[in-house]
């Protein structure tokens, strides 16, 4: 991935998380929003239009080592956090700002559609993550298996932990809630290439 891609990128999460969202979160020189997560080891699935501007994108952790659920929000979990060399946590989940509802539901099914052959192509066999209520409500209605980890929290927006079942089945079920679409995946380069 070029480094103009990942400069958009962070520019973006900044631009969604911090200015937006109002999240208090670590930003890099006025610009980019980047955290203690985003090392060699994070896996980035981004979503570029035609120019290679970036549209939207995921961060991918491993959950054998630190990660935001188990560090930042376990208390979100009943029991210990899924974990293990299948499991990813779905992170930083960011749709461009200047697109128009049209092209964000359109970014967003290609991006959700990316993370399904991603985990299918490499082993994935779960994900987790942490969302807002009424993201973690879009997320349920996607059709696919999607369970809560513990009771929401009732601070702010309340605060959900979430798995996702990935299998071969995953793309059809997508598909049957208009989400899922085929992606030819390309240049999933880690943080540190």
């Amino acid at each position: 991935m070029s480094d103009r891609v990942f400069r958009s990128m962070f520019e973006e999460r900044k631009r969604v998380f911090v200015d937006l969202l109002g999240w208090d979160i670590p930003v890099l020189a006025g610009r980019y929003e980047i955290d203690q997560f985003d090392d060699d080891e994070a896996t980035y699935i981004v979503v570029t239009d035609g120019t290679g501007e970036h549209c939207g994108s995921a961060r991918l952790l491993r959950t054998d080592r630190p990660h935001i659920l188990d560090t930042i929000f376990p208390y979100l979990c009943d029991d210990i956090p899924p974990a293990g060399p299948r499991v990813r946590e779905i992170t930083r989940f960011c749709l461009a700002r200047r697109l128009k509802a049209r092209e964000r539901l359109a970014t967003r099914n290609r991006l959700v559609s990316a993370l399904v052959e991603h985990a299918l192509c490499n082993g994935i066999t779960t994900y987790t993550g942490v969302a807002e209520w009424a993201w973690f409500q879009q997320i349920l209605a996607f059709g696919w298996q999607c369970l809560p980890l513990g009771m929401p929290s009732s601070a702010g927006c309340g605060l959900s932990a979430m798995r996702i079942e990935i299998s071969p089945a995953t793309p059809g079920l997508l598909r049957q809630s208009g989400i899922f679409t085929p992606i030819q995946l390309m240049d999933l380069d880690r943080a540190a290439a």
